[in-house]
């Protein structure tokens, strides 16, 4: 389908659904559908929530508040309930389920006190197929997913962006801390502490699209082909510094960064 008419069914989708209430993570997609929302029936018929927590790298929260404020879309930051210390101490497969259906009281509240009828968020059709209870969870409740209606893929909410000189349509994808830990293994305050330095570390030296897996002692350092030579060069600057983090072995993956390489020990390898 062409995008243009894409766009035009999104917009129906939004119109049809306002007031809209949008679960926003300050990435493409949450902003992409914000700024689109607020175009379609104005900021006074919208709101965004950002539900903070453990899980969430604090250099994302930061560049969610600036952008909402810079593109004028109105936002609450809002502390969301932690996972049980069961859900912890086992981290299930479906652990994204249980998130969601922590954090979706917390937007229900907050549509009440902003008089949003309906609440959504940033799934595009791209998730379609993939391993994504917490889109099913949010399903459950009644949350829908503009995009995934409009027929919208990850690669056409970049090209959208990118066509409307938007400034965060090459932003690299993020997901929360949780998914760098393996299933079964136990989510603690020091392994995401470990974690996110790990990251903000590479970034810092100029990776833009890093994953710091944990692996108990080991990190397993995801990063795209083309940035592989930059980890290669600053290889004695990143051993040391993830030395002082915590890990014994610092590792970089051959295979280089996918989204939810975690998720490849559910399904036969290919």
């Amino acid at each position: 389908m062409d995008i243009n008419k894409k766009i035009q069914g999104l917009k129906s989708i939004i119109k049809e659904h306002a007031p809209l209430l949008i679960a926003y993570s300050g990435g493409v997609d949450s902003t992409l559908l914000a700024v689109i929302t607020k175009e379609t029936i104005g900021a006074e018929n919208m709101h965004c929530v950002l539900v903070d927590g453990p899980e969430v790298p604090r250099r994302a929260v930061k560049a969610a508040i600036n952008q909402s404020e810079y593109l004028k879309i109105p936002l609450t930051v809002r502390e969301g309930v932690p996972l049980s210390y069961e859900l912890q101490r086992t981290n299930p497969h479906d652990r994204c389920r249980h998130c969601k259906l922590g954090t979706y009281p917390i937007l229900q509240q907050i549509a009440d006190e902003t008089g949003c009828t309906y609440i959504a968020d940033g799934a595009n059709a791209s998730d379609i197929g993939e391993h994504r209870p917490g889109i099913e969870a949010f399903s459950s409740c009644g949350v829908i997913h503009p995009f995934i209606m409009a027929g919208i893929t990850k690669l056409d909410i970049r090209e959208i962006a990118k066509s409307r000189d938007l400034p965060f349509w090459d932003t690299p994808s993020s997901a929360c801390l949780y998914s760098r830990i393996p299933y079964g293994e136990e989510i603690t305050g020091e392994k995401l502490r470990m974690i996110e330095k790990g990251e903000d570390m590479l970034h810092d030296i100029g990776i833009t699209q890093a994953r710091v897996r944990h692996h108990g002692a080991i990190a397993r350092i995801e990063v795209l082909p083309k940035e592989m030579e930059r980890i290669i060069s600053h290889r004695e600057q990143i051993h040391s510094f993830f030395k002082n983090i915590g890990f014994s072995y610092t590792t970089l993956d051959l295979k280089g960064y996918r989204s939810g390489s975690m998720d490849e020990v559910l399904k036969p390898s290919s």
